[in-house]
């Protein structure tokens, strides 16, 4: 039996998806932000072709371009989030996935969650952890890279790397059913083990690796407020060198304390949120150049929560502040990081916003967004600005995000791929 409401709307959702491609289109900004110089530009227009952007300059024409005006809207590159978690949705810690959802259920949320994020701004993510989702994240990823459906660029870690007893292992269930339940990562203790891990991830198709060099809430000290360390310098370096030999580098979840030095000092390339980073630790990082994702906002009290919980989240929110003020001032190369998945999908402007309230400049939060980000993932000569050579990654918001980050609550329009994914 026919559906034509339903056979309209996959024939719309497959002219949006490929109809652009191979054809050239000229976009019309009225304000466009160079996130590389930190400036505004007015009445610039930018030639795509296929997927890539041919010329940014006055008064361009073409004879067979489509033409997009953006003339009263402020135009910038795709926003990178530099830590999110397609294959979570913000229940996940009451409701551990691996043991209440398949991983094809799983999957089918990665999708949706992926054209979410694409749809408020984000055209490159970096999925850090699948956590225990059996390759979901790798699934979504080359299913996008295919063509077979539309969603932002996505590079993964696949399974993360912890200890047993540590971050990802699940706790206080009966040893017979421990054996038997697939774990949030890959749990190994030795370095043999971690080893043999990377390498399995490789195999399976993974961007980078993901560890965790401390761990997570439940491992904090109520009193001292120190985080478990789980990993040695030694251990470290055991696993960067490793997955530099296959050309990955090595983001590490770190709280604080000697974990998040140990990171630093055995050369992850990225330390994933920070909350207590003292000024050692941050001087380091300045040192080895190391990249720091903060995702503050996921920190935050929930609601409902008993008074002892919430007492803790704002002592973790104080610090976490501090720790972001101190690494502004020192220069750590911040990017801009959500960790969304913990919350919801498509609400990644909250960080945005964050960023600002905690003293960085609505015009640096951008920079962070894209530039730096950019600089993370090492594809600074194909993302993050726009600039003839570079993808045809494109949005487009009201206002002045420049000048007020709430612009990005948002977003008008969207290119990915140089394909329109949204344009109203």
């Amino acid at each position: 039996m026919n559906h034509p409401k339903l056979l309209i709307l996959l024939s719309v959702l497959l002219l949006t998806t490929f109809a652009v491609q191979g054809q050239q289109i000229l976009i019309r900004a009225g304000r466009l932000i160079d996130t590389n110089q930190k400036t505004v530009k007015k009445n610039v227009d930018i030639l795509v072709e296929g997927n890539r952007i041919i010329k940014v300059g006055k008064n361009l024409e073409s004879a067979s371009a489509s033409i997009i005006d953006l003339s009263n809207k402020t135009v910038l590159p795709g926003l990178i989030d530099g830590h999110t978690h397609i294959c979570l949705t913000p229940d996940y810690s009451s409701n551990p996935p691996v043991l209440y959802k398949t991983n094809t259920y799983r999957t089918m949320e990665a999708f949706k969650a992926a054209k979410q994020i694409l749809m408020s701004g984000f055209t490159t993510i970096r999925d850090v952890d699948n956590e225990g989702a059996d390759m979901a994240d790798i699934a979504v990823r080359d299913a996008i890279n295919k063509g077979m459906f539309f969603g932002p660029r996505i590079f993964v870690s696949g399974w993360a790397i912890s200890i047993t007893g540590g971050h990802m292992n699940l706790t206080g269930l009966r040893p017979f059913i421990d054996k038997k339940v697939e774990q949030l990562a890959i749990i190994a203790d030795n370095p043999n083990d971690m080893v043999a891990a990377i390498r399995d991830q490789r195999k399976s198709g993974v961007d980078f690796i993901k560890i965790y060099a401390t761990g997570t809430l439940r491992h904090i000290n109520r009193e001292t407020m120190e985080s478990l360390s789980q990993l040695s310098i030694e251990e470290v370096e055991v696993m960067v060198n490793e997955a530099r030999r296959w050309g990955m580098d090595v983001a590490a979840h770190a709280y604080g304390g000697s974990g998040a030095y140990n990171a630093v000092k055995g050369g992850v390339h990225s330390l994933e949120h920070g909350l207590f980073l003292d000024d050692k630790i941050l001087a380091l990082m300045v040192k080895n150049g190391t990249f720091w994702c903060p995702t503050m906002t996921v920190y935050l009290p929930d609601e409902g929560a008993s008074k002892a919980d919430i007492r803790f989240h704002n002592r973790i929110v104080a610090e976490h502040k501090k720790s972001f003020r101190r690494a502004m001032k020192k220069g750590v190369k911040i990017v801009f990081g959500t960790d969304i998945g913990s919350m919801p999908h498509g609400e990644g402007w909250r960080e945005m916003e964050r960023m600002v309230n905690y003293g960085m400049l609505p015009m640096d939060v951008i920079y962070s967004a894209t530039v730096m980000g950019a600089k993370l993932l090492r594809k600074t000569d194909e993302l993050g600005q726009i600039k003839e050579g570079y993808f045809a990654d494109i949005i487009a918001v009201d206002g002045n995000p420049d000048e007020n980050i709430k612009a990005f609550r948002s977003i008008d329009f969207v290119m990915v791929n140089g394909n329109i994914a949204k344009n109203d």
